[in-house]
Parts: structure tokens; C-alpha cells; sequence
């Protein structure tokens, strides 16, 4: 299964509007629940000003950045682990990916339809964090009957599963999401096999209005102090703006859009880095004349894992990787100073690659 992030959210809070704004893509946004059925995908490019840095240093044909996959769900509704809504469709499809982006309506507007009345982030993350909490608990009953029967025959594996599974379902039946259950790094290895719905990392996406920009609402300060005790990260955005900033193709009309509403950037490009952050990525870069390009690797790969994405072949056969950092290509000027300055390292199959190491492989088929 691809890496991807999963934009989910009750029904009208923003999911389709900033979909379309991070993709440039074309799902139906609209002012009525359930506008969204099956899930939209699109990939969304990752900004890195360290791109900008390395061909300022090396000029190149043509720069690519990393990417992050990302789904627009349908919104979800009280009610959804029973099949209410969408409900079986909605946690099938969040089920397939790797971790949650909760768009959370923070703005307040008399037009747009909210499925509960009112507008109360802290209730509407709760619906969403009850329904996955009960979609779970199904999951880890099954879990639960197995290590029974495992634990019966008398199996050291299954009783110690046993006592797992008990805490675990204990958690979920109080309502609390698996994330926030204290396991140690062996149960958690464990528990992610079981597929459950609230392990996986959550970002929450404030959604205000335009004149709460750049800081944000006292409701979006209310989802920041949650994320504060969760430990997830939050990002605050409008919608409305970044559908605005999305269709601007002027540099100078965007840059005075941006400054009107305090903004350095689009809050999609942070919102595009918190997502790749999320998923456990990081990038590192070749440079030369053809191509600068950033390549996604997860954190704490080594070299040979690294040189596969590439190419297959470049893993098989690796021999070593020679690097340096776009630090010291910023400081020095060029690879041939960087080399002349001691600074070119030859790293080998045990070497774990670095967030902005440049990278050559050497490598024999």
C-alpha cells in the first residue's frame, strides 16, 4: 500500500476545497453533506527551499521535488460504525491509508450548512475520534477471541497477546483513541499489525475564516491545545483563501494576496510538509546538470534502501554512497570545494541517511 495521508472531517467542514487547492484537482465542492463518495487521490509536491539552495550552487535542466499522496474522504457522520451515512465506505477507505489529516471547521458561516447545527471543534473531533474508537473495538474483539484461543493451548506468545489485547480493547471501549495508549515499542510494533484505525499519526487542519488569519480563532486555539496534549501537530489555514492563492499564477499578485493576510506562504506548502513529516519521510537529493531532485526515503533508512528508490538495481549492487550536506554546499560553493575540504564523505551499507544529505551512489550489477 502506497504512503498516504487521508483528509478526514464531518461533512461540509472544508475537505474538497483544500483538496482541490493543494492538487489543483477538480473534486465537487459543494454546500451539502456527502458531497464527496469515492475518494479523491492526487500527489501533492512537497516545497523545500533546500532545492532552491542546490541549484543556485549547481544549475540544472529541470528541479523535482518530493511528493506526499493525499485522499479526500467522505465526510463522516455520527453514527458511521454502524453504517450510518457512509459510514462502511468511509472506514474502508481511511483504513487504506497511513495517517490521518483532520480537517476541523473553525469559521463561522451562516451560508454553509453544518451537519450539527453549530459550530464546536471539540465536539465534531470527538464524533470522529468515538466512530474510529468503535470501528476498533470490532477490530480488536476478533483480535482479543484469537489470543483466547492461542492463550488456552497453553502458548507463551498467545497469553502475553492476551494481556495485550485486553489493554488495548479496555482503551478503545473508553472512547480513547489507540494513539494515545502508552505501549512499549515492541507492543506498538505489534499493535500496528492488528490495522486499527486510531493508531495512526493525526494532524489536525484548523479551518478559519479569512479574518482570523494568520494566527487563528479562539476555536482553532482550543484544537492547538489538544494536539499540545496528543502530541500531533496542527496547521491553520482558510479554505476560501488557499482556493484563491491556488488559481494565481502572478508571483507579484500572490505575493500581495499572501501579505494582505499576513502570510509568508500558501499554509498548504507547510500543510504539504507536515504531511510528508507525518508519514515518517524525509528527503535527500541528487544534483547535476540534467536534474536536481529530491528523493523520499523514511526516516532512518540506510544508504542501500536509499539507492533503491532510484532504481532496483542501484540497491542490489551497491558498493557506497559518496555525500555531503546542502549545509556545505551553501557554505563552500561547489562539490569541488566541498571535496577540497575534506567534506565529501564516502558512507557504506551501514550508513543511515540524513534529511538533506546529497547523495552519488557507486554501485556494480
Amino acid at each position: 500500500m502506497p504512503l498516504s495521508v487521508g483528509i478526514v472531517g464531518l461533512p461540509n467542514v472544508g475537505k474538497s476545497t483544500v483538496f482541490n487547492a493543494l492538487t489543483a484537482g477538480k473534486a465537487e465542492a459543494a454546500n451539502y453533506p456527502f458531497c464527496t463518495i469515492d475518494p479523491n487521490v492526487g500527489i501533492v509536491p512537497v516545497p523545500d527551499a533546500r532545492l532552491a539552495q542546490i541549484v543556485k550552487r549547481i544549475p540544472t535542466q529541470k528541479v523535482i521535488p518530493a511528493v506526499v499522496e493525499i485522499v479526500d474522504i467522505a465526510g463522516l457522520v455520527k453514527g458511521a460504525s454502524q453504517g450510518e451515512g457512509l459510514g462502511n465506505k468511509f472506514l474502508a477507505n481511511i483504513r487504506e491509508t497511513s495517517a490521518v489529516l483532520m480537517m476541523v471547521r473553525c469559521f463561522e458561516d451562516g451560508n454553509v450548512i453544518h451537519v450539527a447545527g453549530s459550530v464546536d471543534p471539540m465536539r465534531d473531533i470527538d464524533v470522529i475520534d468515538i466512530e474510529l474508537c468503535l470501528a476498533d473495538v470490532d477490530t480488536a474483539d476478533k483480535r482479543l477471541k484469537k489470543a483466547q484461543g492461542a492463550a488456552k493451548s497453553g502458548s507463551k506468545e498467545g497469553k502475553a497477546e492476551l494481556v495485550l489485547a485486553e489493554r488495548v480493547m479496555a482503551h478503545l471501549s473508553d472512547g480513547k483513541p489507540g494513539r494515545s495508549l502508552d505501549l512499549s515499542v515492541e507492543d506498538r510494533k505489534n499493535v500496528a499489525t492488528w490495522g486499527l484505525l486510531t493508531t495512526k499519526p493525526v494532524l489536525y487542519c484548523c479551518n478559519v475564516g479569512e479574518g482570523d488569519l494568520p494566527a487563528g480563532n479562539a476555536w482553532s486555539d482550543q484544537v492547538k491545545a489538544r494536539a499540545a496534549r496528543e502530541g500531533a501537530g496542527v496547521v491553520i489555514l482558510c479554505g476560501k483563501i488557499e482556493a484563491e492563492l491556488a488559481e494565481v499564477t502572478d508571483p507579484a499578485e500572490k505575493a500581495e494576496l499572501l501579505a494582505a493576510y499576513g502570510l509568508k506562504e500558501p499554509a498548504l506548502a507547510s500543510l504539504a510538509r507536515e504531511c510528508y513529516r507525518l508519514l515518517g519521510l524525509q528527503s535527500y537529493f541528487t544534483a547535476g546538470e540534467k536534474e536536481v531532485r529530491a528523493w523520499t526515503v523514511r526516516k532512518g533508512a540506510l544508504a542501500p534502501e536509499a539507492a533503491g528508490v532510484i532504481h532496483t538495481d542501484f540497491e542490489k549492487g551497491f558498493i557506497r554512497a559518496q555525500v555531503y550536506s546542502v549545509a556545505d554546499l551553501d557554505e563552500l560553493g561547489s562539490e569541488a570545494a566541498i571535496k577540497g575540504a575534506g567534506r565529501l564523505r564516502m558512507e557504506g551499507k551501514d550508513y543511515v541517511v540524513q534529511d538533506g544529505d546529497v547523495m552519488h551512489f557507486l554501485f556494480n550489477v
